[in-house]
């Protein structure tokens, strides 16, 4: 397949690759092309943005916690009705887990999709400096595709030109762009990353304003041929077939939890669950349902809401007291937790069926990709099973009660982590269930018991 596709990778965090991700997506879209938009990476947040800027689901593509053919069968199953995909990439392009190389980073997926890469700079300050800059990333990894350049926050006119006729004489790449700083174009930021899309009323305008930069300052044509110019690559991925589950879980989903893999959800509904989805905050109890799954989420910027809804409290103790399968990851776990102490010390009423405190820190308490094992049979699996996850919260456990912890993390110093109670699983892990399935299947067929 010769589906056209490039991925935005930047030389590290924060030289504006979102900003500019959004802005090409929305373009795009502008020219009336279907664009399908990917993440490299655990993240969440990023792919509801994309969502609002071309109106497509985008889906993570994680080489760290899948396989080859996990990767190519997510990518090519979502690309079958595009006319291009963009992917964006993550942290700098080589980033990715640590200690395995470029496991996990925007090259490694670069490199197993055959996709060429436009490299985003921060330009400011920097003349001859970014030539070899540029050069070392083309020559670090013979494999990458690197075709292309932007250069963020160039100066002076002078300056642009200074650069991109050189870039493109001594290095034979493309610049696309030489973009100045645009004041106009600001997206508000938290402590996980960019503001959600579901807080961010702003969200329309911004998207608008990226794109409408974009057209002016990018040379789309040239993009585009990139994105066209590439090689055959075998979309022939063969997967083991799963068995068909047909069972009914309630989703939590709203402002306060937003944060799934979309193919989670997909793949959910691919071995048979109907999935219905719920607010936590709104709603006053838990749909009629075989299982209940919590995603996670900002639930501590919503405290109030959640802590005062006594009705929908009263529906998941109860749904755990009548024995209902329980799955919460993070956002959730914390949700289940007795108390929450928040960042100004204040107490807040949990649902507390999970009897932890939980103090939400003042600084990043976990970051970074996980192997747990399970330390006791679950709803996800038998004892001793190996789990691939990722971890990013600021929050931490102050009661932790080791005899009743889910997992030992085997690659974080053998930290016991989680709650496990009957049919009720919680944890800080967050799992990709395709790269995990056999924890998906097991956690339906407990919901179909």
């Amino acid at each position: 397949m010769s589906k056209p596709r490039v991925l935005i990778a930047g030389v590290q965090s924060g030289v504006g690759k979102t900003t500019l991700t959004l802005g090409i997506l929305a373009a795009l879209k502008r020219k009336g092309l279907k664009v399908q938009p990917f993440k490299v990476g655990p993240d969440y947040i990023d792919p509801s943005l994309h969502y609002h800027a071309c109106n497509r689901k985008s889906h993570n593509l994680d080489s760290w916690m899948s396989s080859e053919e996990v990767i190519k069968h997510i990518f090519f199953k979502e690309i079958a009705d595009a006319d291009i995909a963009v992917i964006e990439g993550v942290m700098g392009l080589f980033d990715g887990a640590r200690n395995e190389k470029i496991k996990g980073s925007s090259a490694d997926i670069a490199i197993k999709l055959n996709t060429p890469v436009i490299l985003v700079i921060n330009a400011k300050g920097m003349a001859a400096s970014c030539i070899a800059l540029i050069k070392g990333f083309m020559d670090y990894e013979p494999r990458l595709n690197l075709k292309g350049v932007i250069l963020n926050h160039a100066g002076s006119d002078y300056h642009k030109k200074y650069l991109k006729t050189r870039i493109e004489e001594e290095l034979g790449i493309v610049v696309l762009g030489c973009l100045r700083a645009n004041e106009k174009i600001k997206m508000p930021e938290r402590y996980l990353g960019l503001l959600p899309a579901e807080e961010n009323n702003q969200l329309g305008v911004s998207i608008d304003q990226m794109a409408k930069f974009v057209e002016e300052e990018i040379d789309l044509s040239s993009l585009l041929k990139i994105a066209s110019n590439l090689d055959q690559i075998d979309n022939q991925v063969s997967l083991k077939k799963y068995p068909y589950i047909p069972v009914r879980i309630a989703v939590a989903r709203d402002e306060a939890f937003t944060f799934y893999y979309q193919d989670n959800l997909n793949f959910l509904e691919e071995l048979g669950a109907k999935l219905i989805y719920f607010s936590p905050m709104r709603d006053k109890h838990v749909p009629l349902a075989d299982g209940l799954y919590l995603g996670g989420g900002f639930p501590e910027q919503y405290l109030s809401s959640l802590a005062n809804n006594h009705s929908m409290i009263e529906s998941v103790v109860r749904a755990h007291k009548n024995s209902l399968p329980i799955y919460a990851e993070c956002g959730g776990y914390i949700y289940l937790c007795k108390n929450i102490l928040d960042k100004n010390k204040k107490k807040w009423n949990g649902a507390g069926i999970i009897p932890y405190d939980v103090e939400i820190t003042g600084g990043r308490a976990a970051l970074g990709y996980v192997t747990a094992e399970a330390r006791f049979d679950s709803i996800l699996g038998k004892k001793g099973n190996l789990l691939k996850g990722h971890e990013f919260h600021y929050s931490q456990i102050t009661n932790l009660k080791e005899e009743s912890s889910a997992y030992i993390q085997v690659n974080r110093e053998n930290k016991n982590e989680g709650y496990i109670d009957g049919n009720l699983l919680g944890s800080y892990l967050h799992l990709h269930f395709r790269s995990n399935p056999e924890s998906a299947i097991n956690y339906l067929r407990s919901c179909n018991n």
